[in-house]
């Protein structure tokens, strides 16, 4: 790792890394501060009680008996997923497609630096990025969790855990972002490559789930290891699922820095 690109990179991407995180911690801190309103309306799971099955396994709704629950539906569910995806796909596009399509890479090449060394200094930067977006959550589910939520108490390690894997949900996600950005012969492509698998494979994830004889799709989306309501309820072995998105993100980013390392820039 090169320390002083690091520290220029991390300090140009604070701003979109700042406002991910914030946006993410005021969403749950939100979704958590109106659970005690809804929690005792009939109203409300009287409706959750009329939706189909399908549609609810769409947004891992699995009720509002608890505050875990809840969140796990209301947010972990969709909106988690959306600020996760779109910054591991934007901010791999800008750290390594953008630089090689534009020619600012030339000056960072130029360098007593390896290739190998600045690729591995930009995925560095990627991560922490994702990391801290993933840590501000947290902490904001826990605070919300102590100063608006006064008569449910949130499950500390399972919620530990919807987070966890949910960051090496993006960690695999980021992955192939990382290496579609680092071998794509432009911006444009690297990105739409990258968005496209993503959409492909939520796309899987959801026509899985909402018919039963196409829930064979589901194997072919990352997506699928990722389901916060059964987590919630203790429902979910987390260490294969682990060890698979791992894998997968370890794979992206390992081949992404090999092949930059041999590939012939465009000038």
């Amino acid at each position: 790792m090169n320390t002083a690109l690091y520290k220029h990179m991390v300090k140009t991407q604070a701003k979109t890394i700042i406002s991910y995180s914030v946006g993410s911690a005021f969403y749950i801190a939100l979704i958590a501060g109106v659970y005690p309103s809804l929690a005792d309306s009939k109203a409300i799971n009287h409706y959750l009680q009329q939706l189909p099955d399908e549609l609810l396994k769409v947004f891992n709704i699995t009720g509002m008996d608890n505050l875990l629950e809840f969140i796990a539906g209301e947010y972990y569910g969709l909106l988690f997923l959306l600020i996760g995806s779109i910054y591991c796909i934007t901010a791999a596009n800008q750290l390594m497609a953008r630089p090689i399509d534009r020619g600012s890479m030339a000056y960072l090449l130029a360098t007593p630096n390896s290739r190998r060394t600045i690729a591995f200094t930009q995925a560095l930067v990627l991560l922490t990025g994702l990391a801290a977006i993933v840590i501000l959550t947290t902490a904001a589910g826990f605070a919300a969790d102590a100063w608006l939520v006064t008569n449910d108490s949130l499950d500390r390690e399972r919620f530990l855990q919807i987070n966890v894997i949910g960051f090496l949900l993006f960690f695999a996600i980021s992955g192939y972002s990382f290496f579609f950005s680092s071998t794509a012969h432009d911006e444009k492509r690297a990105l739409s490559l990258s968005g496209g698998i993503t959409i492909l494979f939520y796309s899987f994830d959801l026509i899985g789930k909402l018919a039963e004889k196409a829930e064979w799709l589901r194997y072919g989306s990352i997506f699928a290891a990722f389901e916060p309501g059964k987590i919630a309820q203790g429902q979910v072995e987390w260490l294969p699922v682990s060890l698979l998105l791992f894998t997968i993100g370890v794979l992206g980013y390992t081949a992404g820095i090999g092949l930059f390392a041999k590939r012939d820039l465009p000038l």
